[in-house]
């Protein structure tokens, strides 16, 4: 065996055997992108994929009712969709503590937290502190001597609207429903919680949808559980563990959810990714209870023997996130795919509907995700919902540039499924339509010399330039080189958007542009780029209406702090922390829809994804393109991986180098193309 590989598999094996000590906790900062307009994150206690988190509500707040930097803070909040535009979404139930009169300010004195816990005390001498498990919290509040208790909001929300609640009081306890506005007030989700404090308090006073209590005990514990089917559920699933026990459960399922994925490398490198990995793991939702109940976005309870999830971000997330968590969480992912099929029986719609049974964003290109899915393996009942993907179809829009490339997108996806179903008149009939995008872009982005091609949102399009958006033929790249004038053409003006810094990484509509560099015959500066995307100073001009020339923002894209992010970059339910976390472990998905990964350098000298372990030959700091790469011992000429191969696994070496080799990736190329379809 050569030196360096059985260092590697040293490193590796070290790698796995400490991460299998639930002691010892992954670093995560649960502080990062909470100040600012630097990634809408809050440092909310919260548990792997559950409707439920608490958290600070501070004055002044942000996206999700947070600012680190504030001191004031107006009480805590349960369930928000992490890192969301329209001024944040979620924020239910605040409950404020006090001491002698509710209006008094609570002003932060010490905090900290970690993921699954989240602790402050306040200069007025009340400590609280949350943790959870599932979708059932504990909060504990310790008071001065004196008059304390507690203000309890039931229609308190961030930006998305309170629609309506109905609640009980029977003694300690408060149960009901309460109905608010989704993400952009779209539409409109329900839930239902129970709240029951273990010490007895009294209520002193309501209003239609508040309460006021006071105790006379000064060690406060209050146990909550929130349920999208009913109130007897969210009762049943009040926990009866300690907080120690409760704690120890959420940092333990933290633990084993992100050692799904294990880097070793740079120790402060290390903390930024967990830190960034562990916002990839808090949504979509998982919903179901116990005995398989759940509520979908009809309105309605089903049964199912398997996992139901809600909460989308499909828009947002569909390039990064849910193909991460498609080599991640394949047993998750398996209930993912369905319940995101299963939208197309209740009801779909783009955005949220009236009957969410948890918050939600959006859920355009579920099309693309399907497809995705059925070619890495995953089951997909195409047959029972077909009828409604051509209906989805049928209604998609093209009215405008950059819903005319996406929506392309949408009908390449819906032939192909037509195709590996059977159907292949209607397969040729969809893809005939999505052979228009190269109309729609030679009319708005094949002529870069207008005045409005760097200005965002130009032609009525949504957070984007004409730059950005050309880029957008995923399925067809040769159909876009070829458009270009060829690929040398192709390649000048990849070169002129990179070195024009016309790239936005604050945002989607271009987040795969740095991997295009693949599909030519320079696959080398994309290992460059993404890069130097992750880990150094790159110039960013674009902040929400900013145009080029107007104060650039010059430094890290993801930086581990409060403010880490750049402004104005809306983190999305982990869409833009997974494009560093696969930009980390040197995998970028070729084209949702074709079950393909390109390789790049890992920023990290050992990788452990499921079965399959990755070293790092010749690591160092500017080692940053592929000399060459070897699985279990086997050279491989190409610069890609199926997804059967990394789940499969195996030992993959990649040698590592300072200076490009220009004949690594050049061969043997996969290059999407309207051609193919099987």
């Amino acid at each position: 065996m050569r030196p360096y590989l059985l260092i590697g598999l040293l490193i590796v094996a070290a790698l796995y055997v400490a991460a299998q000590v639930p002691g010892r906790p992954l670093p995560v900062n649960v502080f990062l992108g909470t100040s600012g307009d630097h990634g809408q994150l809050s440092p909310a206690a919260s548990y792997p994929f559950s409707m439920l988190d608490i958290g600070p509500q501070t004055y002044p707040n942000t996206h999700t009712g947070y600012e680190h930097k504030a001191n004031v803070f107006l009480g805590f909040t349960h369930g928000r969709l992490e890192g969301v535009g329209c001024q944040g979404s979620g924020g239910n139930i605040l409950i404020k503590p006090f001491t002698d009169e509710p209006a008094h300010e609570l002003l932060k004195k010490t905090e900290s937290g970690s993921p699954g816990y989240y602790a402050v005390s306040f200069t007025n001498g009340i400590g609280c502190r949350f943790t959870l498990k599932e979708k059932s919290g504990l909060e504990n509040y310790r008071f001065p001597a004196g008059k304390h208790g507690f203000y309890i909001d039931l229609a308190h929300t961030l930006a998305n609207g309170f629609k309506a609640e109905q609640h009980s009081v029977v003694g300690s306890k408060v149960t009901g429903w309460v109905e608010s506005g989704t993400t952009c007030r779209a539409g409109a989700y329900r839930f239902y919680y129970a709240l029951r404090f273990d010490e007895p308090v009294r209520f002193t006073d309501s209003t239609a949808h508040s309460l006021t209590c006071r105790t006379n005990y000064t060690n406060v514990t209050l146990r909550i559980a929130f349920s999208s089917v009913s109130v007897a559920y969210a009762e049943g699933a009040l926990t009866p563990w300690s907080f120690a026990q409760v704690k120890r459960a959420g940092q333990d399922a933290w633990h084993y959810e992100l050692s799904g994925l294990l880097v070793k490398g740079d120790q402060q490198e290390e903390k930024l990714f967990y830190s960034l990995l562990y916002r990839c793991l808090q949504a979509p939702f998982e919903l179901t209870e116990p005995d398989g109940a759940y509520r979908a976005n009809d309105g309605n309870v089903y049964h199912m023997r398997g996992k139901a999830y809600a909460g989308w971000s499909v828009w947002d997330n569909y390039k990064t996130t849910l193909p991460l968590l498609s080599i991640l969480q394949p047993n998750r992912y398996q209930a993912m795919i369905t319940s995101l099929a299963n939208l197309y029986k209740t009801g779909k719609q783009n955005w949220a509907t009236d009957s969410e049974p948890a918050n939600t964003v959006r859920t355009e290109h579920t099309l693309v995700v399907l497809l995705d899915a059925y070619r890495k393996g995953y089951q997909v009942d195409f047959g029972s919902i077909k009828a409604t993907l051509i209906s989805e179809a049928e209604n998609l829009d093209f009215t405008k540039p950059d819903k005319a490339l996406e929506s392309s997108y949408d009908c390449w996806a819906l032939a192909q499924i037509l195709k590996l179903t059977g159907d292949d008149i209607a397969a040729k009939t969809w893809l005939a339509k999505a052979v228009n995008w190269k109309t729609y872009w030679n009319k708005d982005f094949k002529d870069l010399t207008q005045p409005d091609v760097d200005k965002l949102e130009a032609r009525k399009m949504y957070q984007g330039t004409i730059w950005q958006y050309r880029w957008f033929a995923p399925f067809d790249q040769q159909g876009l080189i070829n458009a270009c004038g060829g690929e040398a053409k192709y390649l000048q003006q990849l070169d002129e958007f990179f070195a024009g810094d016309y790239y936005n990484a604050a945002n989607e509509p271009d987040i795969q542009v740095p991997y295009l560099y693949n599909f030519t015959e320079e696959p080398w500066k994309s290992q460059n780029i993404i890069h130097r995307y992750a880990k150094d100073t790159v110039i960013q001009y674009y902040q929400d209406e900013n145009y080029r020339g107007i104060g650039p923002q010059i430094g890290r894209v993801y930086n581990n702090r409060p403010d880490g992010l750049l402004q104005t970059m809306d983190e999305d339910m982990g869409s833009m922390s997974a494009w560093y976390v696969l930009a980390a472990v040197g995998l970028s998905p070729a084209c949702p829809g074709w079950p393909i990964w390109y390789l790049h350098v890992p920023l990290f000298k050992a990788v452990i994804i499921g079965k399959l372990h990755m070293t790092v030959n010749n690591y160092r700091k500017n080692n940053q393109y592929i000399d060459s790469v070897t699985l279990d011992g086997k050279p491989i000429d190409r610069n890609w991986l199926t997804q059967q191969e990394i789940m499969h696994g195996g030992q993959l070496v990649i040698v590592a180098s300072a200076t490009p080799n220009k004949q690594f990736g050049i061969h043997n190329q996969f290059i999407t193309s309207l051609h193919q379809i099987n």
